[in-house]
């Protein structure tokens, strides 16, 4: 079964890894901050250790984005970032899993303080 995790954070600045830009990450002890970044490491180890990662990548800042959408009967685009939200589309993973089980194992993992992780099965 394959799924795509999307990472949505909201940090301001924008920067990589996301958690290190967010308020509600930056409140924790070093301590904490380390386990939590240790059980992604040790996640992502074991999830390209067992062939389930198929791909991911880290996006840039939504202010350099450009929205398209239909309007009058022909497309139209705007610059980003997208007006409705102050969350923005950070990254993605793409696994290939045994079981939804699993992937909502990956998900609580990959998920972080600040952070909201969707798992979406991929079609």
């Amino acid at each position: 079964m394959k799924y795509v995790l999307l990472i949505h954070s909201n940090p301001d600045p924008w920067g990589h890894p996301t958690g290190n830009y967010l308020a509600e990450f930056q409140a924790l002890s070093q301590e904490q901050q380390d386990r939590i970044n240790s059980d992604f490491e040790t996640m992502l180890g074991d999830l390209q250790e067992k062939g389930e990662l198929l791909g991911g990548e880290a996006l840039g800042d939504p202010a350099a984005s450009k929205l398209y959408r239909w309007t009058a009967g022909k497309p139209t685009s705007s610059d980003g970032p997208y007006a409705e939200t102050k969350e923005h589309l950070a990254g993605f993973f793409i696994i290939d899993v045994e079981s939804q089980t699993r992937a909502e194992e990956i998900a609580g993992v990959f998920s972080g303080p600040g952070e909201t992780v969707e798992l979406r099965p991929l079609m």
